[in-house]
């Protein structure tokens, strides 16, 4: 059985936070409503200021999704560690979120939709 999982545009502006920096910030985020969980921001790769990660070695897998990269956060020498992931090879039932990366929101100071 799989698991209903719906991924939409955005339409507003938001930003992740983390130790009081802007560390991404979009127009163009994806928002994926997967049942039983909260709603998830992804950013496109190109929105993230990619100075502030560093990849780590930790991978999950998702039957839904596929397999999970993941990076540590850090900012003026704050770090949150795999605060960060992408599927970066998703499967087909989820593909919008290729190239895309999502902020865990207890990892990061805020996750703020804007308009």
């Amino acid at each position: 059985m799989s698991a209903h999982i719906e991924i939409i545009p955005l339409g507003v502006a938001v930003k992740v936070v983390f130790n009081g920096v802007v560390v991404a910030e979009s127009r163009r985020a994806l928002v994926m409503h997967e049942g039983g969980h909260a709603p998830v921001h992804y950013f496109p790769g190109a929105d993230v200021r990619m100075e502030h990660l560093n990849p780590t070695a930790h991978h999950s897998h998702c039957p839904h999704k596929g397999d999970a990269s993941y990076w540590t956060l850090t900012v003026g020498g704050l770090s949150a560690e795999n605060a960060v992931w992408s599927y970066q090879d998703p499967l087909e039932a989820v593909a919008a979120i290729k190239d895309h990366m999502a902020f865990y929101a207890e990892k990061v100071d805020a996750i703020e939709e804007t308009e």
